[in-house]
């Protein structure tokens, strides 16, 4: 079972003809704002060319004047990077109060292991592991005790990498403790939306993680493409679209590569409460896919409908090559990743790419929640790190990243963590060589592209490695993002 395309738009009608419900005209008011701007521009203000923007991933609030008087923030970005739309202003925050209160502005702490952390001012952590070992032993009372001694302790976001980070793993424990992350499924407010919007956005302009991931996953699949008896129809499964940015590039690439201009299909499989965004998506990448003369289409399937149907819930046609992209949000939802591989075996796709940014590889796979929970907090503490130097301290644009990027992704960690204890389950990689699929080594042009925007991001610490067929970016030698290929 598909999305209507018309689902979201129909719902949204609805509730703007209901003048009697003041949550529909808070609503029709939000979405008059996403619908008013102008994102074909606003898709090509934000992929300047290399003259215009020697820096390009440094954030700059150079704005221009639209015809409608509305003030946009024009951020450099290599031409051949997906940009992401964006319409709120740093005004729009007055103090880094209204993203969490008390944070202060400390950073730059040296992190590598957990193991040489002393008890010198962070004995904090010894109380995380503990709750972990309470939930993993089912003492949960004891780990709700701990919990409010910590909770007491780690009031805010504040601090170096490794306080804030153990700030969002407490979080993320208090929610699995109590339930609150299995709440009813809540649909995305428009507010929510611009909320996300801007931090991906924001994200994206001052580190390169967000930008690695999208370009080499676009040049897989552009290198699984380049054969010239293929067939010119691409149909790209894509079981994290987010808000599709990220097509603009690939879209682009097809265009200039096809004489006939290319044909892309896009279905994205999405998660029930991100139904509002699927009509955003779909205007957004349309509109742009007109501007370059490309034939486009993109479909949605519920996540809910694919964990019932699995790959029987998507529309597959002769003749085109299908590429599938999936990162780890996937396995979170599906029973296990072993029947996930073999039913994606029988669709026969000519690629799949894989694009880890959660430490997957390095956390999944061991069946302890305490091992995968400390792997977790490793990495994120890294990930905070490096965006302390991306980012001055106490800048507010790394507050918003930290609240609206990072941490539902430590949430998510966390509970795939404790749900997983004790399974054994093989990891993605095991799975995907048990299958009978075999990595494929990503072209030079890949290297190439990855090592021209570190050179944009000018942020030290940084570097480009390959793995066991997996294109790398590192932050002082720990992986952050790892992308590879598959074929059957």
């Amino acid at each position: 079972m598909k999305i209507p395309a018309s689902s979201p738009q129909d719902t949204t009608n609805n509730n703007n003809n209901n003048t009697n419900s003041t949550d529909s005209n808070h609503l029709s008011m939000d979405e008059h704002v996403m619908r008013s701007m102008d994102w074909d521009s606003i898709m090509k203000e934000l992929e300047l060319d290399d003259d215009s923007a020697p820096n390009s991933l440094k954030t700059g609030f150079t704005t221009t004047t639209t015809t409608d008087s509305t003030i946009l923030p024009l951020y450099a970005v290599d031409s051949n990077l997906p940009g992401f739309p964006d319409q709120i202003q740093p005004s729009d925050f007055e103090s880094s109060s209204d993203v969490y209160p008390g944070q202060n502005q400390t950073t730059g702490y040296g992190f590598n292991s957990l193991d040489s952390v002393d008890n010198g001012g962070f004995d904090f952590i010894e109380d995380l592991i503990r709750v972990v070992d309470c939930v993993e032993s089912d003492e949960l009372q004891l780990a709700q005790v701990v919990l409010s001694r910590l909770n007491q302790r780690l009031r805010s976001p504040a601090g170096r990498a490794l306080q804030r980070a153990a700030f969002y793993f407490k979080e993320a424990l208090g929610s699995l403790l109590t339930g609150s992350n299995r709440n009813p499924i809540r649909l995305s407010s428009w507010s929510d939306i611009v909320q996300r919007i801007r931090a991906i956005k924001e994200y994206s302009g001052i580190s390169p993680i967000p930008l690695f991931s999208h370009f080499t996953a676009n040049q897989a699949i552009l290198d699984s493409l380049s054969s010239q008896s293929s067939s010119p129809f691409v149909h790209v499964v894509d079981f994290e679209i987010g808000f599709g940015g990220q097509y603009a590039s690939l879209m682009r690439e097809i265009t200039e590569k096809s004489v006939s201009g290319g044909f892309l299909r896009v279905t994205a499989v999405v998660a029930e409460e991100c139904a509002v965004e699927t009509r955003l998506v779909k205007e957004n990448l349309t509109q742009f896919a007109a501007e370059m003369k490309i034939r486009f289409q993109i479909e949605f399937v519920l996540m809910k409908t694919f964990e019932m149907l699995s790959f029987k819930a998507i529309r597959f046609v002769e003749g085109e090559r299908t590429v599938v992209l999936i990162s780890p949000a996937i396995f979170r939802r599906v029973s296990g990743i072993t029947d996930f591989v073999n039913n994606l075996r029988r669709v026969s796709p000519k690629v799949v790419v894989f694009v880890d940014s959660e430490g997957w590889t390095e956390i999944a796979g061991s069946g302890s929640f305490r091992r995968e929970f400390v792997s977790a907090l490793e990495f994120y503490t890294m990930v905070l790190e490096s965006l302390d130097a991306a980012a001055p301290p106490g800048d507010l644009v790394k507050k918003i990243v930290e609240a609206f990027v990072l941490r539902p992704k430590i949430s998510a960690a966390v509970e795939t963590a404790a749900d997983r204890r004790h399974t054994g389950e093989m990891t993605w990689r095991e799975a995907f060589c048990a299958a009978g699929m075999r990595p494929i080594q990503l072209s030079q042009f890949a290297d190439f592209q990855a090592e021209c925007l570190l050179e944009k991001a000018q942020v030290r610490g940084f570097h480009v490695a390959k793995r066991q067929g997996e294109l790398v970016l590192c932050w002082h030698g720990r992986a952050l993002v790892a992308t590879s290929a598959w074929r059957f």
